[in-house]
């Protein structure tokens, strides 16, 4: 029962926990918390945003023992899921929740590096790609699907991989589900 009175809470607040993330420590680590509950599968891995602007946001996974592969470097799957939080958590925060969801489409992973340390991953979108990209298409069609690309370095400055993730945006009001 608290769970759901703090996942309701969230959703109800979710605009306002974002900009105070954006503006202050405290804020982000409130945000990181909530997200722990909300999303459940990245918290044993231990995913955090570690940076979070209009059009940016950096997310860490990491160096730990439940992210390893059989080698000890972070399993390729945990560097996908936290390029895609990245992702998904940057469109989302500049969507209306209540009026748009976003499903992943597709991913691809490049990987570059082995991941031996912690790692940042990182997407940078501009006013000008929102707009054309988002906004814009939005407005006239009840979905969307756009691509955007997610670089992943570790803590050396590594280059580990290049997530390139197809979403799409749709209208909640376009949303077919069974009951």
């Amino acid at each position: 029962m608290l769970k759901f009175i703090t996942i309701k809470i969230i959703l109800m607040d979710i605009k306002k926990n974002i900009e105070a993330a954006r503006n202050s420590k405290f804020g982000l680590k409130k945000l990181n918390f909530y997200l722990g509950l909300f999303i459940p599968f990245n918290k044993p891995h231990g995913i955090k945003i570690h940076v979070l602007e209009k059009h940016k946001i950096e997310t860490i996974i990491p160096y730990k023992r439940k992210n390893y592969n059989h080698i000890k470097g972070i399993h390729a799957c945990a560097l996908a899921t936290t390029s895609e939080f990245a992702s998904g958590f940057l469109l989302m925060s500049n969507l209306d929740f209540k009026k748009y969801r976003l499903i992943m489409q597709q991913i691809k992973m490049d990987y570059h590096y082995q991941a031996k340390s912690t790692c940042i991953a990182t997407i940078k979108l501009s006013d000008d790609w929102f707009l054309t990209k988002v906004y814009e298409p939005i407005k006239v069609k009840d979905k969307i699907s756009i691509t955007n690309i997610v670089e992943t370095y570790d803590s050396k400055n590594n280059h580990i991989c290049t997530a390139t993730i197809q979403w799409q945006i749709k209208a909640w009001k376009s949303v077919k589900t069974k009951v």
